[in-house]
């Protein structure tokens, strides 16, 4: 029985998702001023920790930062609904920029979206 991470094709699949979604915030106005420049490639690296684990790959996430706590690594940025559209906008370029089962694109933009609505904390 194959892991779900191992079904998206495991590490490769994740890092390019990541490379995909971090040159989309390169060039993004709302998203950019979000990532220090001295942090960026750390912030990918966590991300894509992340995802693996979330996933069924390594806990290379878990032993490096501990539980994720998403809602409170993210409390510090200013995340209103125009900065939730642009990650979403962002993310969907990534994943459409990757060959993958209808199936789980559809599993993987189904959480996207539930996380990204999830860590919005700042009104209109």
């Amino acid at each position: 029985m194959s892991t779900l991470y191992e079904e998206f094709g495991g590490e490769a699949f994740f890092a390019d998702l990541v490379s995909a979604f971090y040159a989309q915030v390169a060039v993004d106005p709302i998203l950019r001023p979000m990532y220090p420049e001295s942090d960026l490639k750390a912030a990918a690296t966590r991300l894509q920790w992340f995802l693996e684990q979330y996933w069924g790959g390594p806990t290379t996430y878990q032993e490096n930062r501990g539980h994720p706590r998403l809602r409170m690594r993210h409390a510090e940025f200013h995340i209103n609904i125009q900065a939730h559209d642009a990650w979403l906008d962002a993310m969907r370029t990534a994943v459409d920029s990757l060959e993958m089962k209808s199936e789980l694109k559809d599993q993987l933009w189904s959480y996207l979206e539930m996380a990204a609505a999830a860590m919005v904390n700042q009104p209109d």
